[in-house]
């Protein structure tokens, strides 16, 4: 049984003022409305409101000064991780280039955390390689396959920072995966991709794993344009 715990009201209104700034009912560097006016609008009480406003002064989403009105603000400047992690939580308000941005972010980290790993634990995964040769023809399966590589890969990196900023990202990961292995290129692509690494491990060749992953997170950015 999957239990989903109801939201809490502070919780729901921080929701729905998220939401609020990202369609941009209240854009980036206006104020909101005053306290006990935001939280009529909202229908919950004075208390509910400053919790949720001070949970989003904390994530970055808001600019709270005593005596002033509360600015929204610039979260793609003034945000941090907290932000981008919310962000990916709401695909309906993703920018028309996040999903390229996020996978450039990846092309830089990528190479690096594979070359750690192979470095590091090649036998390992060359273990969990040798499992992928047979994957299910399936963007689903490929989907899984590809975020628990990816994950074991910073794992095994020895650099925990790695799999924080990965782990922010899963939801989105598997709304991507779907679309992008929906593609017989992607899939092909993938699975070329593990072979080779396969290689790399076995032969505990981490330049060779660094320079793989460098082109392959590449092309894979020119696959998802693609579909």
């Amino acid at each position: 049984m999957n239990w989903n715990r109801p939201l809490k009201p502070a919780e729901l209104t921080e929701t729905r003022l998220i939401e609020a700034i990202l369609d941009g009912h209240f854009p980036i560097n206006t104020h909101l409305p005053g306290e006990r006016h935001l939280a009529e609008q909202l229908g919950v009480t004075r208390p509910t409101l400053r919790e949720a406003l001070q949970r989003l002064a904390r994530d970055g989403w808001l600019e709270i000064n005593q005596g002033k009105t509360t600015r929204v603000r610039d979260y793609w400047t003034e945000g941090n991780l907290n932000v981008l992690a919310t962000i990916v939580q709401f695909q309906n308000h993703l920018p028309e280039n996040f999903v390229c941005n996020l996978m450039t972010v990846r092309l830089l980290m990528a190479p690096t955390y594979t070359r750690l790993a192979v470095e590091n634990h090649a036998q390992e995964i060359a273990e969990q390689l040798s499992t992928f040769l047979d994957l299910p023809d399936t963007a689903e399966d490929y989907t899984t396959a590809d975020w628990n590589l990816h994950q074991q890969l910073t794992i095994l990196s020895g650099n925990p920072i790695f799999t924080l900023i990965l782990n922010g990202f899963g939801e989105l990961y598997t709304v991507m995966g779907h679309r992008y292995f929906a593609q017989s290129a992607g899939r092909e692509h993938s699975q070329q991709f593990y072979r080779d690494l396969l290689d790399c491990a076995h032969h505990n060749d981490e330049q060779a794993a660094e320079v793989l992953a460098q082109k392959v997170m590449a092309d894979s950015i020119t696959l998802w344009q693609q579909c």
